[in-house]
């Protein structure tokens, strides 16, 4: 009878429930316990959520020089890549059943989106994401080129080096130039000099690969080659870049106040008047020589050698000259004064000397105020915490007026017939590009030129 009460039986039967309970339920406690901490550990790899306030920028030492010479790589990989699309122009035209503005369009589509997507996507470094968004962009860079390899026609080039390789430099250049500025302040001027200077480097690697490879194994495996060279040094950066502070709060994407800043919105009209003729030089300076002096492909990618290699002293200088002596905006001035002259000579150019005098002047005073426009956006900026959103707002703009450049410079020249027309609009352009950032540069600290600004 004992054996079947159930009041006896129930105290023995609920220990061993509970026990065997518990002992069931305690690893997945600990396994759900540990999912946590271990997703916590992989997101803090690859954001800046870990990091607490280091203190001031440390304004020189290894670490901060060495994101300098990853920035510079980065930069060559990008705008560098941008500036030798002259190579490029000339021999599409000989092979492609398209006209000269058509074929421009890749690489004006190229130059505006890396300015375009670069005005956002600094803001990943601002909230912490630096990581992931100079993976993403570097790989869709990459992806980029190695299509662009195998294209066949134009619509393929369009794709793959004007968007894809566009939109995935201006996805990492951005943040990562961003970071640089970071790691210094009383040298920060002259250390994004330097990484400007990427440019030209990349200028001058990128015609001397296709010069020497393009006769020997063809298109396909020079590009490869050009992207066997990006994975290298692009590993280099994703590797050695470390972010130094916290995720920060940005602001909003537009300052309503700006388009009432009337100095502001003068000066980034005259960049964007600047732009377009810049890139129609960049773009067309082999074409010139081919059509107009006779010069052969080979030989004509001397001159776009030329004109980025003059561009690695000029980034340089006219930044130490501006903080030293002269104020950015006096200097920047000063270099779209001589711009429009240099342009204007254009039309005297008939040999192969007076061409090369012409394009190393060219080079050099273009290249000075590419490198001064986006720090005179943050001279320009009364609220300096408004500053990134200002340069980003002025990246945008001047991305949409670089879209023009090379089409509208083709267009003219397949309408007149010779270049004549096509020099006269780019002269006047720039000549219209120094009287804006003239009169923004007035109205902000008016007409004494002894003050330093």
């Amino acid at each position: 009878m004992e054996k079947n009460d159930p009041e006896k039986a129930a105290p023995d039967a609920a220990p061993t429930s509970t026990t065997d309970s518990t002992r069931r339920s305690a690893p997945l406690s600990r396994t759900r316990s540990r999912a946590p901490a271990t997703l916590e550990r992989v997101t803090s790899r690859f954001t800046t959520r870990s990091i607490r306030d280091p203190g001031p920028p440390p304004d020189g030492g290894t670490q901060a020089w060495l994101q300098v010479f990853c920035a510079w790589i980065a930069i060559m990989n990008t705008w560098g890549f941008v500036n030798s699309f002259g190579a490029f122009q000339t021999y599409y035209s000989e092979i492609l059943p398209e006209s000269d503005s058509t074929i421009s369009w890749i690489g004006s589509s190229q130059a505006c989106l890396m300015f375009l997507i670069g005005g956002f996507s600094g803001r990943a470094l601002d909230a912490g994401y630096f990581r992931p968004t100079i993976i993403a962009g570097i790989v869709l860079h990459l992806i980029g080129l190695f299509t662009m390899s195998l294209a066949k026609n134009y619509w393929q080039l369009l794709l793959t080096q004007g968007l894809c390789t566009g939109i995935g430099g201006g996805t990492f250049f951005v943040p990562i130039v961003g970071l640089v500025s970071t790691y210094f302040a009383k040298r920060r001027g002259f250390a994004l000099g330097l990484v400007t200077t990427g440019n030209s480097v990349g200028g001058l690697i990128y015609p001397i690969v296709v010069r020497q490879l393009l006769g020997k194994v063809g298109f396909g495996w020079t590009v490869r080659v050009l992207g066997f060279i990006n994975v290298a040094s692009l590993t280099i950066v994703i590797a050695f870049m470390q972010p130094r502070l916290p995720p920060r709060k940005s602001g909003p994407l537009w300052d309503m106040d700006a388009f009432r800043d009337v100095p502001y919105m003068l000066h980034v009209l005259g960049i964007c008047f600047v732009m377009p003729p810049v890139y129609l030089v960049f773009y067309y300076v082999a074409s010139y020589a081919r059509d107009e002096l006779g010069m052969a492909y080979t030989e004509s990618l001397n001159l776009v050698l030329l004109l980025n290699g003059i561009g690695i002293p000029a980034r340089t200088l006219p930044a130490y000259l501006s903080d030293k002596y002269f104020g950015v905006l006096n200097t920047y001035a000063v270099f779209l004064f001589l711009t429009a002259v240099v342009f204007w000579c254009w039309l005297a150019v008939f040999s192969l000397p007076t061409y090369y005098a012409f394009i190393t002047l060219f080079g050099i005073f273009a290249a000075a105020f590419q490198s001064l426009f986006p720090t005179t956006i943050a001279a320009l900026s009364s609220d300096i915490s408004k500053t990134g959103t200002r340069l980003g707002m002025a990246f945008t703009a001047v991305g949409l007026s670089a879209l023009s450049g090379g089409p509208l410079g083709g267009a003219i020249l397949r309408a007149s017939g010779g270049y004549t027309a096509v020099i006269c609009w780019g002269a006047s352009s720039c000549v219209m590009a120094f009287v804006l950032c003239t009169s923004a540069r007035v109205m902000k600290h008016g007409w004494s030129w002894k003050v330093k600004c």
